[in-house]
C-alpha cells in the first residue's frame, strides 16, 4: 500500500545487470521483471525497487546510503553470499544491538546484513 510521504521505491545502479539479478535470485530468492535491456524491477522484498544499467556503484566510501538486510542466521547468509560470488568487505563484527557484515554483489554495490542474535 502506498503511504503518503513514506519511502516507496528504491533504484540502484548495476554494472552487470544480469549478474546482479542472478546474485539476488540465488541468495535471497528474488524475482525480477525486466523493462527493456537496461532496467529490471523487484517487488515484495521489504521495499520495491529496481536496478538500472550504470557504470557506477554504490558504496559507503563514496557517501552512498547503506541498505541493510536482516538475517536470522548471519553465518548462513554470509556463506550464501560467498557462494553467489559476493565479496565480504567487512567481516562479521559486533555493534550495539547485534552483529553485522558488509558485502558487495557482482556489480560492486555495497550492502550489509545484520542479526540481533549473538551467534
Amino acid at each position: 500500500m502506498n503511504e503518503h510521504e513514506k519511502i516507496n521505491y528504491l533504484e540502484l545502479p548495476a554494472k552487470n545487470l544480469q549478474a546482479t539479478k542472478d546474485f539476488f535470485t540465488q541468495v535471497f530468492g528474488w524475482s525480477f521483471q525486466d523493462f527493456g535491456p537496461e532496467y529490471s524491477a523487484f517487488s515484495n522484498q521489504g521495499i520495491d525497487g529496481g536496478f538500472f544499467k550504470s557504470d557506477l556503484s554504490s558504496s559507503t566510501d563514496n557517501g552512498s546510503a547503506l541498505i541493510v538486510f536482516y538475517s536470522n542466521d548471519l553465518e548462513e547468509t554470509q556463506e550464501k553470499i560467498k557462494k553467489a560470488n559476493g565479496v565480504i568487505i567487512k567481516p562479521i563484527f559486533p555493534f550495539p544491538g547485534g552483529r553485522r557484515f558488509h558485502f558487495t554483489e557482482p556489480s560492486g554495490n555495497e550492502f550489509a546484513v545484520w542479526s540481533d542474535t549473538s551467534s
